[in-house]
C-alpha cells in the first residue's frame, strides 16, 4: 500500500478531527508556499530594481538630477524611495523651517528623523510574511503530531471494540495515522528554510540601506561623502 493509498484510506477511516487536522496542514501549506513564492519573487525583483537605481546615482552629475528622475516615477524599490524621501525632507525644511513641532530642531536632525522613519517602514514591509512563516514553521509538527496521537487512538478504540486482534490489524492503522507526522514536517521544513533564507537577506538589505544612509545624509548635509577611516 503506497502513501497515497494510505492516506486516502486514513482519512476514510478517520473523524471529523482527523479529517479537520489534515486540512489544516493543508491550509498551512499553501499558505507557506504562497509566502515562500511571493517573498522570493518581491526579492528577485527589489534586488535587480536597486541595483538598478544605485548604478544611476552614482552615475548621475547631481542630487538634483536624482530628484526629477524619481518624481518623474513613483519609486517601488527602499533605496529609490530613501532617496526620494530624503530630498523632499530637506526641502520641506529649507522652506518651512521650525514652523511646527515636526520640523523641531536643525536641519540635520529634522533629515535624521525624516530618514529613520523610511527605514522602519521599510524593515517592518520586509518582514512581511515572516510571522506567518515562523507561525507555520513551529506549529505545523505539532499539529501533525496531534494528528497522529488521534489517528493512533481513534484506530486502537475501533481495534478493541471489534474485539481480539491481531499484530497486521493494530500496525496498518497505526502506520496510517503517522502519516500525519510526516506531513506536519513537510509542511514545517520548507517554512523553516525560507524563514531562514528571507531573514538572511532582509538583514543584508538592511546593511546596505543603513550604509547608503550614511552616505546620503552626508551628500544632503555636507555636498560630500564621508572620508573612511581606511582611504585616509
Amino acid at each position: 500500500m503506497n502513501t497515497t493509498t494510505s492516506l486516502q484510506h486514513f482519512l476514510a477511516q478517520s473523524d471529523g478531527v482527523g479529517r479537520t487536522l489534515f486540512f489544516i496542514l493543508a491550509a498551512m501549506s499553501v499558505a507557506s508556499w504562497y509566502f515562500i513564492l511571493i517573498k522570493a519573487w518581491q526579492g528577485i525583483r527589489a534586488r535587480r530594481r536597486s541595483a538598478q537605481f544605485l548604478q544611476a546615482f552614482w552615475s548621475a552629475a547631481s542630487l538634483e538630477q536624482i530628484a526629477e528622475r524619481l518624481e518623474e516615477k513613483t519609486p517601488e524599490e527602499s533605496f529609490s524611495l530613501l532617496t526620494l524621501h530624503a530630498i523632499n525632507a530637506r526641502r520641506h525644511h529649507a522652506r518651512h523651517g521650525g514652523e511646527r513641532l515636526q520640523e523641531a530642531g536643525s536641519a540635520s536632525e529634522f533629515l535624521t528623523r525624516a530618514m529613520r522613519r523610511i527605514i522602519d517602514e521599510e524593515t517592518a514591509r520586509l518582514e512581511w510574511g515572516l510571522t506567518a512563516l515562523a507561525s507555520i514553521a513551529s506549529t505545523a509538527p505539532f499539529v501533525g503530531l496531534f494528528g497522529t496521537v488521534w489517528g493512533v487512538f481513534h484506530a486502537l478504540t475501533n481495534i478493541g471494540q471489534g474485539g481480539a486482534a491481531t499484530l497486521e490489524q493494530i500496525a496498518g492503522p497505526v502506520g496510517e495515522a503517522l502519516i500525519m507526522t510526516g506531513l506536519g514536517l513537510a509542511v514545517a521544513i520548507p517554512a523553516v528554510l525560507a524563514y531562514n533564507a528571507c531573514a538572511r537577506s532582509n538583514r543584508l538589505v538592511l546593511a546596505k540601506l543603513d550604509a547608503f544612509a550614511h552616505d546620503l545624509f552626508a551628500l544632503l548635509t555636507t555636498g560630500a561623502l564621508p572620508v573612511v577611516q581606511g582611504e585616509r
